[in-house]
C-alpha cells in the first residue's frame, strides 16, 4: 500500500522544487523559494482532489496519508538546516522575522480556538445526555 502514495509525492516535490527555482530566480535570489512548502500544498491539495472525484482506492489513500506523515518531519529537518548561519549572520531583520511570524501563528491559533464554538465535528458522536451536555465531556 505504501509504494501507491510515492508516485504523488515524487511529482508533488519535483513540480514544487521547480517552482521555487523559478520563484527564487525571479526574485532574484540564488537559491530555492519555498520549493517544499509549495510541493507540501500541492500534495494536500492533490490528495483532497483525488479524494472528492474517486481517484483514490483504499491503499492508494493509505500510502499517501503514510508519505504525507514521513514527508512533513523530514521537510522540517531539511528546511532547519537551511541557511540557518546565513540568516544569523543576515543581521536582526531574520531575527525579528522569525519572531514575527511565531507571534503571527500563535494569535491565528488563538483567534481560531476562541472563536470555534464547540460544534461537534463530523465524525463525533451527536449523542446528548438528559443534561444536554454531548456525549464525551464536552
Amino acid at each position: 500500500m505504501i509504494i501507491y502514495g510515492v508516485a504523488l509525492l515524487a511529482i508533488c516535490t519535483l513540480t514544487g522544487v521547480i517552482l521555487g527555482d523559478m520563484l527564487g530566480v525571479l526574485l532574484g535570489v540564488k537559491s530555492n523559494v519555498g520549493g517544499v512548502g509549495i510541493a507540501m500544498i500541492l500534495l494536500i491539495c492533490a490528495r483532497l482532489w483525488m479524494h472528492r472525484h474517486g481517484g483514490m482506492t483504499k491503499d492508494c489513500e493509505m500510502g499517501v496519508a503514510f508519505w504525507g506523515a514521513m514527508y512533513i518531519p523530514v521537510v522540517v529537518a531539511m528546511a532547519a538546516q537551511q541557511n540557518v548561519v546565513t540568516a544569523l549572520h543576515g543581521g536582526p531583520v531574520a531575527v525579528l522575522g522569525a519572531i514575527g511570524s511565531v507571534l503571527l501563528c500563535g494569535v491565528t491559533i488563538a483567534l481560531i480556538s476562541r472563536t470555534h464554538k464547540g460544534e461537534p465535528l463530523p465524525d463525533e458522536p451527536t449523542e446528548v445526555t438528559p443534561l444536554g451536555t454531548p456525549v464525551g465531556g464536552r
